[in-house]
């Protein structure tokens, strides 16, 4: 499906998003980079959460509640474009939530039991949208979106954030 995923389906900063999925179906994809990201949490010991690689960068555990902000917020998206809700969503400025996020007071099991229940409703969501409810698209962030495009973005936004973890992080 990801092949037939056009450019009008979504604002062209998400193309590197988009550009990380391997994944044919969101669902797959969504099962198969669960389990990755669950591995890599497991393996990051508890005291390197407040961590941030320089002044100013998020720390571990706000990269991690950055992803299930932004997950919660696409998975909103897509239940509204597939329910073919034609209100303009409004984007979210990344920045101004992390900072209120409370991530660093959370233990590894909260932000993994955080994710998982987060995860697992994506997944249940998108198994249960039809081939016409994801190619239905919306507006958010003041840009054409697709349902389906939104899927791919939580995908390849999650790919993206375990990369920088690895780089910077750990």
């Amino acid at each position: 499906m990801i092949k037939s995923l056009a450019p009008e389906e979504y604002n062209s900063y998400y193309g590197t998003y988009i550009a990380k999925v391997t994944s044919p179906n969101i669902v797959s994809g969504l099962q198969e980079s669960r389990q990755e990201f669950l591995k890599f949490v497991e393996d990051i010991p508890e005291d390197k959460l407040p961590y941030a690689y320089a002044e100013g960068k998020w720390t571990v555990a706000e990269v991690i509640q950055h992803l299930l902000d932004t997950e919660r917020i696409f998975n909103y998206r897509a239940l509204c474009f597939a329910r073919n809700d034609k209100s303009p969503l409004p984007g979210f400025e990344q920045d101004d939530y992390v900072p209120f996020s409370g991530a660093n007071s959370l233990t590894k099991e909260q932000l993994v039991n955080d994710y998982k229940a987060v995860r697992d409703n994506s997944i249940a969501l998108f198994s249960n949208f039809s081939p016409e409810m994801l190619e239905r698209i919306g507006t958010g962030s003041g840009s054409p979106m697709s349902c389906r495009a939104a899927g791919y973005i939580m995908i390849g936004h999650q790919y993206h954030h375990l990369e920088v973890l690895k780089e910077r992080y750990l």
